[in-house]
């Protein structure tokens, strides 16, 4: 452990360059959803401000005893960040000692939540989606898309990859990010086209509660999975019930969140309860399956606690003086 005064600062290009791997990323959550279930870990409800001016703001806090730390991220989505040169999402993760409260690392974020969230949606489509799923198609082509299909690739016996979205440049990277590998990849123009015969859907447009929904659920082929990583906000509501079974990462937060991401009639549980089998649930090739999600702090605890371990072990990262 640093010394009192000492911090450790770890960039998105330090923590990617940690060779942290999927099947690693996935084992760190379902151990905290389960640590958290027996009191070990504790969060909070995400915390978002909507400013309205299109920027979306938020936070994420949780805290253990083993490992001792306490992770706090906090991400601005800035809508205009673009034309100043700047990626679209940009944040902070700090962690400090949980008893102590001395701090302890500061993170990039960008690596982290990209990791967690991909992770989140292995952690459900493991147990919902065809083992045998050979075609996803992407809505929004961005950085979630890429984690997506980094871990997806890992899970499943990929083949071939679509991509739908606004940005032309997106679209063409992530289509080369596929061909490399090895997978046949297709742009699409149609969204509908895009997901029909798809085993596996991933929407994660940026996320805009202005946004005119322009997916439907029942494109989708039965014994298909998606991975709704945007709140729900490209999807029709009314449509939302030809999912057969809807999983949302946290059931908590859903019940107080002003805005719900999908009539709650229509859930059948969280991803807490799906990692400790209060869910039963398991692929039917007769059943589309969704999980949907706004973002869950037990995620960002994990793989945030996870890359701080593999750098101290490893020397990693660039020391500083607090």
């Amino acid at each position: 452990m640093v010394g009192s005064g000492e911090i450790i600062l770890l960039s998105d290009d330090a923590l990617s360059g940690l060779g942290i791997g999927t099947g690693e990323v996935v084992e760190a959550i379902e151990a905290a959803i389960r640590a958290q279930a027996h009191g070990r870990i504790c969060t909070a409800p995400k915390s978002v401000i909507l400013p309205g001016d299109g920027r979306y703001v938020m936070t994420t806090l949780s805290t253990s005893v083993y490992p001792g730390l306490t992770v706090v991220k906090s991400v601005t989505v800035g809508p205009r960040n673009a034309d100043r040169g700047l990626k679209g999402i940009e944040g902070a993760i700090v962690l400090h000692d949980s008893e102590t409260g001395l701090l302890r690392a500061i993170m990039g974020s960008s690596w982290v939540t990209a990791a967690r969230t991909a992770g989140l949606s292995c952690v459900a489509a493991k147990r919902l989606a065809n083992p045998n799923s050979s075609v996803i198609a992407f809505v929004g082509c961005g950085v979630e898309a890429h984690s997506h299909l980094d871990a997806f690739c890992d899970l499943f016996p990929l083949a071939e990859a679509r991509a739908f979205g606004r940005g032309r440049a997106n679209i063409e990277r992530l289509c080369t990010s596929a061909q490399q590998k090895g997978l046949k990849s297709l742009a699409y123009t149609s969204p509908q086209e895009a997901l029909d015969g798809a085993d596996l859907v991933v929407s994660s447009v940026t996320i805009s509660f202005d946004l005119k929904p322009f997916l439907h659920a029942h494109w989708l082929k039965p014994g298909a999975f998606a991975a709704i990583t945007d709140q729900g906000t490209p999807w029709h509501p009314q449509g939302m019930d030809a999912f057969d079974t809807v999983i949302i990462d946290d059931l908590a937060q859903e019940r107080v969140s002003e805005r719900k991401m999908v009539d709650p009639k229509l859930v059948d549980g969280d991803l807490a309860e799906l990692v400790i089998g209060e869910t039963p649930t398991a692929y039917d090739a007769s059943k589309r399956a969704a999980l949907i999600f706004r973002g869950l702090a037990i995620g960002d605890f994990a793989v945030a606690t996870l890359a701080y371990s593999r750098a101290m072990a490893g020397g990693k990262g660039s020391p500083a003086t607090w």
